[in-house]
């Protein structure tokens, strides 16, 4: 594999020890993590990469969402930096990669940079945003949502976890136990370029034989409900054509809206995740249903057409019940800068890795970071892309690889 000298910088063996540590914070019996937003496991894992950056010289600071930054400074100390990372907390049956190989990619980079003697004209940082999975305060992606301004910090402030817990309390407890200098102002500041490593958390690169993913966008989403009404009757003695059976109805429709969806190169993605029935009664024909949708594509046309079809869908099949859908959310695709996408595609292939193009099918920081400057994403393969389980697993040598292609990348921004 041919290598640039930060490419050559990257140490394996140190990545993974990372990750080895940081694994021990919030680890569970299964090998997988638990380490929730705000929580003593954040703050031990904070304290850490803070450790590890004053070792190396590095400043580190947090806002007032929690968002805590590594800066490496470049020659020109007024221009704005380029910055990579992700997220360290995890679902509470968590994987031990998902988000953390972002932070420790980003400073795996830093390091890189440094052991190779690199200048660079802007600063490089690396970032950990706080509560992108949103397992304990609601929504997720908070802090770089309130680094972009889509969300706003009073309000985030309040939210409250599944205890009551208030996020304010709870950031105030974690600062105090991983105290790093906290900047003045709002969250926000000017961005050259953007760049997230993450673990691809789906099958296709490994299916695929490829390394590295070069990301092009971040689907976008839609969320529906769907309800069936019909006419509840007595089981045993109402005969079949004579009920208005709103399950049967809600199948009708259910079945029809996975054959409409289902495109021949397994693009769109459809989902029915929940389903109620009532009365609820094992002798009582339902008289009513809803079932949920989550249907996801990286173009907005292609959600539009096919929500057409499924209004299609619920207009023509419910008979003799009636039946209506409700879009409940709406979250526009993202769509990565091209300079980023073919500086990822142009560094992996140097580096003689092979690689793939392709969208991503879950929501990441990045998706926020994007409506401020140029953004990208690296995918590196996961075990029969499993994640959001603690049986999520990694290679030692993909995860080093994804870091190189992403150490060059950064280095690449950093002296434009």
């Amino acid at each position: 594999m041919a290598e640039s000298s930060v490419a050559g910088a990257v140490r394996e063996d140190r990545l993974w020890q990372r990750h080895a540590d940081m694994a021990k914070l919030g680890g569970t019996p299964k090998g997988g993590v638990n380490r929730q937003a705000l929580s003593a496991e954040d703050a031990a894992a904070r304290n850490l990469l803070g450790a590890w950056a004053k070792a190396r010289g590095f400043a580190t600071f947090t806002d007032a969402i929690g968002n805590l930054f590594v800066r490496r400074e470049g020659t020109d100390a007024k221009a704005a930096p380029v910055l990579s990372g992700s997220h360290m907390d995890s679902q509470p049956t968590g994987g031990r990669f998902d988000g953390m190989y972002g932070v420790l990619a980003a400073f795996e980079a830093l390091e890189a940079l440094e052991d190779a003697g690199m200048k660079t004209r802007r600063p490089v940082m690396a970032v950990a945003w706080t509560n992108e999975e949103g397992s304990r305060f609601q929504p997720g992606a908070m802090g770089s949502a309130v680094f972009a301004g889509h969300n706003k910090l009073d309000e985030m402030l309040q939210a409250k976890d599944w205890k009551g817990v208030v996020l304010k309390d709870a950031l105030a407890e974690t600062l105090k136990a991983a105290p790093a200098p906290l900047s003045d102002g709002p969250p926000g500041f000017p961005l050259d370029f953007y760049v997230e490593a993450h673990i691809e958390q789906g099958p296709r690169l490994e299916n695929e034989k490829k390394t590295i993913g070069v990301v092009t966008a971040i689907q976008g989403s839609r969320r529906y409900i769907v309800e069936t009404t019909g006419e509840e009757a007595h089981a045993g003695t109402t005969p079949r054509a004579a009920r208005k059976d709103a399950f049967a109805a809600a199948l009708r429709i259910a079945t029809a809206m996975y054959e409409a969806t289902n495109d021949a190169d397994d693009t769109l993605r459809f989902t029915i995740g929940r389903v109620d029935v009532a009365p609820g009664s094992p002798n009582t024909v339902p008289g009513k249903t809803s079932f949920t949708i989550d249907m996801r594509h990286p173009a907005n046309a292609v959600l539009e057409a096919h929500e057409k079809k499924l209004q299609e869908i619920v207009a023509t099949k419910a008979a003799p019940c009636s039946a209506r859908i409700e879009r409940v959310t709406a979250v526009a695709p993202t769509i990565f800068d091209p300079r980023v996408i073919d500086l990822v595609r142009a560094k992996a292939s140097a580096l003689k890795l092979a690689n793939m193009d392709m969208p991503s099918g879950a929501g990441h920081d990045a998706m926020h970071i994007a409506r401020l400057c140029p953004t990208g994403m690296i995918f590196v393969p996961c075990e029969r892309g499993v994640s959001h389980n603690e049986a999520e697993n990694a290679t030692p040598q993909d995860l080093a690889a994804g870091a190189r292609v992403l150490a060059e990348v950064l280095a690449d921004l950093a002296n434009r």
